[in-house]
């Protein structure tokens, strides 16, 4: 990895975190300008998918064709115990639910702790990417950033929601971008993670693509939403006929 794509990785990295809290600038904001946050949902879902499958899990192979299947497994597995057991459920989008479950401010912490997970493996997908290839590294910082503003506005409206006041919301939102931030530090670090980083963070982009991401795209009725995430497929083939070689 030289030293040019090094800091071009970290760049990226800050750039997909503040995105982060400009979805929680947003929701504190009350901006109208939200509401087309769903189609970022859908757009970002179909683009993720498509990178993850076609993109990282054959890099994955690639650097580590020996791990590579058990990982991607462990990756995936791992969000969906840790959104299981710790994490109380919640959609991406403005949370609008009265349960006493949600509005408990331990289930608000935990929905946040669950999100840095999701966070940080965004982080470790960006920098593995720089590590592999110049492409692959821009591809998933695409994949990564297209769901950045919703996140970011999802955490910091179950802060609000579990009694928080705005200041910790938008220092939840701050928190996650952090934690991308911190993720891709962590292979910049050390570039010979990457032989577990990439396989991980291929699982957990999966995860939430197919299993986080695209039920909010099949809550919304008509075919908008579905067009949009065909989009983000559409835009991923784009993208990729400008690949080098």
């Amino acid at each position: 990895m030289t030293k040019g794509s090094l800091w071009l990785s970290l760049g990226l990295g800050l750039l997909a975190g503040l995105a982060d809290y400009l979805g929680g600038f947003l929701l504190v904001r009350r901006s109208p300008s939200a509401r087309a946050l769903r189609y970022f949902v859908a757009l970002g879902a179909g683009f993720m998918l498509a990178a993850a499958l076609l993109e990282m899990l054959p890099e994955a192979f690639a650097v580590n064709a020996r791990w590579a299947a058990a990982l991607v497994l462990g990756g995936y597995c791992g969000v969906h115990l840790l959104e299981h057991t710790l994490v109380p459920h919640f959609h991406f989008g403005e949370e609008t639910h009265e349960v006493a479950p949600l509005l408990r401010v331990k289930s608000s912490y935990a929905v946040l702790l669950g999100l840095a997970m999701h966070t940080f493996f965004d982080g470790v997908a960006i920098g593995s990417g720089f590590v592999v290839s110049a492409w692959l590294g821009w591809v998933l910082f695409v994949a990564v950033f297209l769901h950045k503003v919703p996140e970011g506005f999802t955490v910091a409206s179950v802060m609000l929601a579990g009694g928080q006041g705005r200041r910790t919301a938008l220092n939840s939102a701050l928190l996650l971008g952090a934690m991308t931030v911190l993720g891709v530090l962590a292979i910049n670090l050390e570039p010979g993670w990457v032989k577990a980083g990439l396989p991980l963070s291929t699982g957990v982009t999966i995860y939430v693509a197919a299993t986080d991401l695209v039920p909010e795209v099949n809550r919304e009725p008509g075919v908008r939403m579905a067009l949009v995430f065909f989009a983000g497929v559409v835009l991923f083939f784009l993208l990729r006929m400008l690949a080098p070689g």
